[in-house]
């Protein structure tokens, strides 16, 4: 008679059990989002510095113009501490000599579920492979990975936006195109959650420049630059929808790009008084913080900040 060992299934074996939501935090180190506004907890960044001082020519690295680094440095380390104020955790990418330009923009490099990261595949030819030292981090902070996006799919991070209920919209566009769309959706699908794929307008980059969650049932919103098929979620939802109350300030100073940190409260580049007071007016709390050399490179505070961890609500 045979006597299986335990590796085979004989005197030891003890299967696993429970999901990978139930490891997170035990097996696996705390990370997961489901929602825009929950408690943050846990980001990742990439502190900016040599790579910056070698461009000579801000359009082919898709800048609007050069970026000075030592300014662009000490200013990133101001919205590091803004978060660090705040209770949050801040961790860093270690690209070493690898570090590319646009590698601060360390939103677009994943996008975080309640179960773990999908790593992005970026939709440019001038940032591919920025995506690898995210998930390097990632990796070694000892957070899930789901999924890779791959083949000939192209996704970035900001083109997600968690809503209510499981709702997630999946946004494509210039950076992500359909197959990447694809691959995302079925994988949310796959972990029970309810993605949505709306379609950016024309001539616009990532959602994050149309749409804003500020609280649990409050968006600042963009007309002309917001998918439709977004609005129709966020009412169907039961949001309030908050209109930018200053085009100048959203196009010239990246107004609505922002991070809540909790339900209500959110950090935000500074430079932009009448965006301010709207929110004010709303209930929202604003921590202003100067980005203004860094957002030279075409992106704010939401495009620097990859999310890890945020409570649920």
């Amino acid at each position: 008679m045979a006597i299986l060992n335990s590796a085979h299934g004989g005197d030891g074996w003890q299967p696993r059990s429970g999901s990978l939501a139930g490891d997170l935090g035990r097996v696996w180190a705390a990370a997961g989002v489901e929602s825009e506004v929950g408690q943050l907890r846990a980001v990742l960044m990439h502190r900016p510095g040599d790579e910056l001082a070698r461009v000579t020519d801000p359009a082919p690295v898709l800048w609007d113009a050069l970026v000075e680094q030592e300014l662009a440095t000490h200013q990133h380390d101001l919205l590091a501490s803004t978060y660090r104020d705040l209770g949050v955790a801040v961790h860093y990418m270690r690209p070493g000599d690898g570090a590319t330009p646009n590698l601060y923009f360390a939103r677009d490099h994943f996008f975080m579920t309640p179960q773990g990261a999908i790593i992005s595949r970026m939709g440019s030819a001038a940032r591919a492979g920025e995506e690898r030292f995210s998930a390097a981090a990632l990796a070694d902070l000892g957070a899930p990975i789901l999924m890779t996006v791959h083949g000939d799919g192209t996704f970035e991070g900001a083109d997600i936006v968690h809503l209510d209920q499981g709702v997630v919209l999946v946004a494509r566009g210039m950076r992500s195109n359909r197959e990447g769309c694809r691959q995302v959706a079925a994988m949310l699908a796959d972990i029970g959650m309810e993605p949505v794929i709306v379609e950016m307008p024309y001539g616009t980059g990532h959602i994050d420049g149309g749409l804003a969650i500020l609280d649990r049932r409050k968006a600042l919103v963009r007309p002309y630059h917001c998918p439709y098929g977004a609005v129709d979620q966020l009412r169907r939802l039961g949001y309030q929808l908050i209109e930018v109350p200053d085009e100048g300030e959203v196009a010239r100073n990246a107004a609505m790009n922002l991070v809540p940190v909790a339900p209500g409260v959110v950090v935000m580049p500074a430079g932009n008084p009448n965006t301010e007071r709207a929110l004010a007016k709303h209930g929202i709390e604003c921590h202003p913080v100067d980005v203004s050399e860094l957002s030279k490179g075409g992106g704010s505070v939401h495009c620097m900040t990859g999310v890890i961890l945020r409570d649920r609500l």
